[in-house]
């Protein structure tokens, strides 16, 4: 029997083929929402998002109110399954040894005004870091970078340390209903559905701003067609999408051997 042809398909038609085929063949990550953190903060130290102690990662568990954060005074580097902390939204420790980051506090505020955000990442990536200095929001004018495209709020003046309530109150607000932030002296703010989701998009944000650094030192950035920038995003957005760019990272960073203590799995 001959094949149907696909060259007289139009483009929403293949693009529908292709997110059916692309569930039916990826199976969803099995690991743990503890091992997700952990995991996310190797591949995240090892794209450029170390900054010292600076910067935090958080995933919301089933409970209202509570969530894993790992320790002040670990590195992303360091973070483990094992040492993660369980707090509640006032930062109080339920299980696990240390404090978590005091500027954690604004993601109490974030959890607060949008319960379908499942995890948070800050960073004081370097490019971001550097374009924040120049007050500049992020452009996303490139196909690679859409998964950002019109899901990106921006804090045009710093507010200072994040750890009082005006601050969380301010870029709960700020963040309104987009996926990321952009923190003008400071660095960037992703909010996801999942670990999976923050995670590929942390990484996008700074890819994003290293390019824009890059592009205007050349001369002026152009703006890509917003209908193709949206079509972009919700194709790259979608869930099996982040999961399978998760899991590439991950197996990414497994290939080194000082991420080998990650999670208990890989111990020997």
């Amino acid at each position: 029997m001959t094949q149907p042809t696909t060259f007289q398909l139009d483009k929403a038609t293949l693009v529908e083929q292709s997110s059916i085929q692309i569930d039916h063949q990826f199976a969803d990550s099995t690991y743990s929402l503890r091992q997700k953190l952990a995991l996310t903060c190797r591949i995240l130290f090892d794209n450029g998002h170390d900054s010292g102690l600076a910067g935090q990662i958080t995933g919301r568990t089933d409970k209202p109110g509570e969530f894993y954060t790992q320790q002040l005074g670990l590195g992303f580097d360091e973070i483990t399954e094992d040492n993660l902390l369980l707090v509640d939204e006032d930062l109080n420790v339920l299980e696990g040894k240390g404090i978590p980051n005091p500027a954690n506090r604004f993601h109490s505020w974030v959890y607060r005004a949008r319960p379908d955000v499942q995890c948070i990442i800050h960073t004081h990536a370097v490019h971001t870091a550097a374009l924040g200095m120049l007050e500049q929001p992020l452009i996303i004018s490139h196909m690679d970078n859409c998964v950002l495209y019109d899901d990106v709020a921006f804090v045009a003046k710093w507010p200072g340390v994040p750890v009082g309530n005006e601050e969380g109150e301010l870029i709960a607000t700020a963040l309104g209903d987009k996926r990321a932030l952009m923190l003008s002296h400071h660095g960037l703010l992703v909010a996801g559905a999942s670990v999976e989701q923050a995670c590929v998009l942390a990484l996008a944000f700074e890819r994003a701003a290293r390019m824009q650094l890059l592009a205007s030192s050349a001369g002026e950035i152009k703006a890509i067609d917003p209908a193709l920038g949206k079509e972009a995003h919700d194709w790259v957005l979608r869930p099996k999408r982040n999961s399978i760019s998760f899991q590439y990272y991950v197996r990414r960073a497994l290939k080194n051997p000082h991420n080998a203590d990650c999670i208990r799995s890989l111990e020997k």
